[in-house]
């Protein structure tokens, strides 16, 4: 395994025509380790969603660079892209992104359908994962059946299910009352303990707290890295 899992050397990104150009990442650098549970904080518009955007390769347009376990990112193809990341990258997000009309397994085999895994391994693999967070005996159910915090661990379930070398969560927490909140943020916990890197966007002081690493962001800068 790298030593290093991200390495961002004067990382830059900005919106808009090359006349009138909006910066929203503007010479950004960092480290981030194997198992590092890292917090990436900042005021609204600071360019936390962007840094999170391009960790996992959604946006492969960028200045400086950023590499994932020794790839150079801007080296690699749309293709070469979307397969790294489905293989190594789980998201959650804030508004837990479930397909209506598909079932708690259902949701959670989606990224194993992608990597065209068999049906009774994506069957298996899911009720694994749902079984992991605590869900296992509500996989047939739909998401307007579930809880919000049921819909999340759901989300964090498909997250895992490729067993990632990262998960990617953008306000996990923010659509949750503070008990739910809490109780994912132990789970998210749990699989970092496990050796999964956790890189958390977050507003809350007390989410930021739970980490060991930060990045700070202000107008686009890094502000402070690191506790």
């Amino acid at each position: 395994m790298s030593e290093v899992l991200y390495r961002a050397n004067r990382l830059s990104k900005g919106y808009g025509p090359s006349t009138a150009i909006i910066p929203a990442l503007i010479d950004v650098s960092f480290t981030i380790r194997p198992g590092a549970f890292t917090a990436i904080t900042g005021p609204s518009g600071s360019g936390k969603s962007t840094l999170l955007n391009l960790m996992g390769f959604l946006d492969k347009e960028f200045g400086g660079s950023l590499s994932f376990c020794g790839h150079d990112l801007d080296t690699l193809t749309s293709t070469e892209l979307a397969k790294l990341r489905n293989l190594e990258i789980g998201f959650v997000f804030q508004s837990f992104q479930l397909l209506s009309r598909s079932s708690a397994r259902e949701n959670v085999e989606l990224p194993l359908l992608y990597s065209g895994t068999s049906s009774k391994d994506r069957r298996d693999r899911a009720d694994e994962a749902l079984r992991k967070v605590g869900l296992d005996h509500r996989a047939t159910h739909m998401p307007s059946q579930l809880s919000g915090g049921e819909q999340q661990r759901v989300a964090i379930a498909r997250a895992i299910v490729n067993n990632p070398k990262v998960i990617l969560a953008d306000e996990p927490t923010g659509s949750l009352d503070s008990v739910t909140g809490d109780e994912i943020l132990r789970l998210l916990g749990d699989l970092n303990e496990q050796g999964t890197t956790l890189i958390i966007v977050t507003h809350s002081d007390d989410v930021a707290g739970r980490a060991n690493e930060r990045i700070v962001l202000k107008d686009g800068y890094l502000n402070k890295e690191g506790l």
